[in-house]
């Protein structure tokens, strides 16, 4: 249905080099990210950890090619983004990339199937393929009786699997969560990453998830730990949960 490109595992999809990002202009500016540096590759399941305000957000904008960095190199799949126009970087985000937000933008004049169906349509997939893949979709997200409501028919967690749906409809090379799992229950935010876990496992996406729950870092294999905007520990989930565990920051009860 949809064309994959060549997908080599460990083959690095995300460079970030010597990134910089200030918010704000005089007195009031912050530098928010310092000069990061690191590497991402294919079939990696990353999570990106930190205090409220250490830069999470402000980062995935920059790997989603949503903002630009003041300084440094954002190299998604090899492609710099600095050097890509505006339209380059919509057929860089339409080809490779999909996001899953904590605000869900689902379009409300449509049917759930109806919004994973769109980003599909962008890439040319005919309409009886797009809605079989989107109600497979809805379907493995407990939403396959619920295919036909709007947005506004559905619960705040319903939306918020819609939205997942969508991000993963052309399966992209990268996908992109910040908090993807912030508005959902237990049983759900475990479907949700059971989901992703099996997309790297059988596809060899690329996921990178902002979130502020442990228990659900653990189940990656990978933390990136942000504070005061720079990367103070990477590795794998294991070995963080260790360290973070002997600094104190991890209760003792939780697993990983």
């Amino acid at each position: 249905m949809i064309e994959l490109n060549h997908r080599e595992r460990g083959k690095p999809v995300i460079e970030l080099r010597d990134l910089r990002r200030t918010l704000g202009e005089g007195d009031t500016a912050v530098e928010v990210l310092k000069g990061l540096n690191v590497t991402i590759s294919q079939g990696e399941f990353c999570s990106i950890v930190g205090p409220s305000g250490s830069g999470k957000s402000t980062l995935m904008y920059l790997l989603g090619a949503l903002d630009r960095a003041d300084s440094g190199q954002v190299l998604i799949d090899g492609q710099d983004t600095k050097k890509l126009g505006d339209l380059e970087l919509a057929e860089l985000r339409n080809r490779k990339l999909g996001f899953i937000f904590q605000f869900h933008y689902l379009m409300p004049e449509f049917s759930a199937l109806e919004n994973v169906m769109m980003p599909m349509f962008k890439r040319g997939v005919r309409h009886s393929d797009a809605a079989e893949r989107a109600h497979e979709l809805l379907s493995s997200l407990g939403l396959g009786a619920k295919t036909h409501r709007p947005p506004g028919k559905l619960s705040g967690g319903e939306q918020q699997r819609v939205a997942i749906a969508r991000a993963l409809a052309n399966e992209p090379l990268i996908v992109l969560g910040d908090e993807p799992t912030g508005n959902l229950d237990t049983s759900n935010a475990d479907n949700v990453f059971a989901a992703f876990d099996k997309l790297v496992k059988e596809k060899s996406q690329t996921i990178v998830v902002v979130t502020h729950d442990l228990d659900l870092a653990a189940r990656t294999d990978r933390i990136i730990r942000l504070v005061d905007g720079q990367v103070v520990d990477d590795g794998p989930t294991a070995d963080v949960m260790e360290r973070m565990r002997a600094d104190g920051i991890v209760p003792l009860s939780s697993h990983g």
